[in-house]
């Protein structure tokens, strides 16, 4: 229902109790395109255990909100920034899993006699 082509990650700890108009304000200023058709941009609060993700579809705007109820997403350590995510690795994120590990290589399988 919702395509998206291309994920952004907007780094460091986000205030996310204000609505989709501060997050579009957030894109607006933070990101050099602005917002984009068809891309999403994914906030967390400081204890990375929330989740708010934008995404402007071409007509209007989406705000999709997920929550953990224990643990914490794997959100990167840098404070500023952005970080653009593959389609996979946006999948491990929402769903808590480590997706940094997704772009490491392959580890050899090892065979023990």
């Amino acid at each position: 229902m919702i395509r998206i082509d291309t994920v952004w990650l907007a780094l460091g700890a986000s205030d996310l109790r204000g609505g989709i108009d501060r997050l579009l304000a957030m894109v607006v200023h933070g990101f050099a395109l602005g917002a984009q058709p068809h891309h999403a941009y994914i906030f967390a609060n400081r204890r990375a255990d929330r989740l708010k993700v934008l995404v402007y579809d071409g007509a209007g705007m989406w705000l999709c909100t997920r929550r953990l109820q224990a643990g914490s997403f794997a959100w990167p350590r840098q404070d500023s920034g952005q970080v653009q995510l593959s389609r996979e690795q946006l999948d491990w994120l929402v769903a808590g899993l480590p997706w940094q590990r997704l772009s490491a290589p392959q580890p050899r399988s090892i065979t023990a006699i």
